[in-house]
């Protein structure tokens, strides 16, 4: 019965991925961008409870005149994050960042620096065989605008995840793992964003790979649907997220043990 039940929701889930993505495509786009995505990220434990975080990320963008992925540098980014694991099924978390947004002309979008300060929280599902989650993501975002003002933007997020270990029945080293996830954004009318109170629906869906319990790889591939007063957009993004866990830690204790290995001998 678990099982049967399992796949059932397995199914609702990705019809519901599927629904989405036809209804996010079957707006009037006005135009069409091809991008690339990448991020590093550093975490560190600090005890059984508490954890930090920072990421690197660079976004590059093609224009209605070239397809090629790396045309402009469109954004690059620096994330310090705080983690709280408060139980097996919750997480919170809260991060400041810099977002330099660069002048792009080419697809609309003008020199916006940001400031950024957001609230998350994430709920697991727990499965045997997958794991589900919801995540829920207030920001607030100080931004300059075309007018060189500078203006407060406040942006809601709600994502659901699916994670499917391809080649085990949990996630550990060695192992192979899709994902698929969708989120639906809801902001504050500025001028800098817009007026409409529905920002964008990000789709993604792609893979994984644990090279280690402290280094992993994903590669997605993003479907982005964003509505604006002067015409809708659609990205078609790939995205490249690299993680790092404990790397100063791992650092250190490789340094010593080349220091001293009389010490691994004798245990």
């Amino acid at each position: 019965m678990l099982s049967k039940s399992n796949s059932k929701l397995k199914i609702i889930l990705f019809r519901c991925l599927f629904v989405i993505l036809l209804i996010a495509n079957s707006y009037g786009q006005n135009t069409t961008y091809n991008q690339f995505w990448n991020e590093i990220q550093f975490n560190q434990t600090l005890s059984k409870k508490w954890a930090t975080e920072i990421d690197f990320a660079s976004a590059y963008s093609s224009t209605e005149s070239s397809p090629n992925l790396f045309e402009n540098t469109i954004q690059r980014s620096i994330r310090g994050w705080g983690h709280y694991y408060f139980s097996p099924r919750w997480k919170f978390s809260a991060f400041i960042a810099y977002f330099n947004n660069r002048d792009v002309p080419e697809i609309g979008q003008f020199e916006s620096p940001e400031t950024r300060f957001a609230l998350q929280g994430i709920y697991y599902f727990h499965k045997t065989g997958y794991t589900l989650s919801t995540r829920m993501r207030t920001e607030f975002r100080h931004m300059r605008n075309q007018d060189d003002d500078y203006e407060n933007v406040f942006r809601y997020r709600q994502q659901i995840k699916y994670i499917q270990p391809i080649n085990s029945k949990i996630l550990r080293s060695g192992v192979v793992y899709a994902i698929a996830s969708d989120e639906l954004y809801f902001k504050s009318g500025t001028k800098v964003t817009g007026e409409s109170f529905f920002d964008r629906n990000r789709l993604n869906i792609g893979a994984g790979y644990l090279f280690s319990d402290d280094l992993q790889v994903e590669l997605t591939y993003c479907n982005e649907y964003l509505p604006r007063n002067n015409g809708n957009q659609t990205t078609n993004a790939a995205s490249l997220t690299v993680t790092f866990n404990n790397l100063i830690r791992n650092l250190k204790k490789k340094i010593e043990a080349k220091k001293h290995p009389e010490a691994k001998d004798e245990e």
